[in-house]
């Protein structure tokens, strides 16, 4: 669970996913055969969301591994474990004077969910908000993405570039 000090924007998310990444063993990553990310369809991560499809794109070119984005259609976040895990962290800290981040923190470390106490990281990183693509930088991120047939917006698969 990583918290932010700064904005929620496409940036962040890639950033917190590419830590994620760097976290697991060679052994670990090689398992992997596709990163099927859950995604909430919210501004910073929109499956048109320029920066955020760009940022994904490299993400997948630097660990050579496919990503899978799926997203949940508007108002199903009852489906989504993300909402359902931050329901769990509103009932554990109700109540609670959250008056600084350590606060805040440990709490968030004390909660548990499904049984397991979450790992939790504070991201000190600033990011701008409002970052976005020209039309025709947009044009060749959207070149590297496979939209599903029948679900372009909810379902897209990011191959990694072939390397030289």
């Amino acid at each position: 669970m990583t918290f932010g000090s700064s904005y929620k924007t496409s940036d962040f998310i890639v950033d917190t996913l590419a830590v994620w990444w760097q976290g697991l063993s060679a052994t670990e990553q090689g398992a992997i055969d596709r990163v099927q990310i859950k995604m909430d369809n919210g501004s910073e991560s929109s499956g048109v969301r320029t920066q955020c499809l760009q940022r994904m794109v490299q993400f997948a070119d630097t660990i050579g591994t496919p990503i899978q984005l799926l997203y949940y259609p508007p108002y199903h976040s009852k489906y989504n474990p993300i909402e359902r895990c931050w329901g769990v962290m509103e009932w554990h800290w109700n109540g609670a004077q959250l008056i600084d981040v350590e606060t805040m923190l440990e709490w968030a470390k004390r909660m548990t969910w499904k049984g397991v106490h979450p790992i939790v990281k504070l991201s000190r990183t600033v990011y701008a908000k409002g970052v976005s693509l020209s039309k025709a930088a947009m044009r060749a991120v959207e070149a590297r993405l496979e939209r599903h047939p029948l679900l372009p917006k909810w379902d897209i698969l990011i191959r990694p570039a072939e390397a030289d």
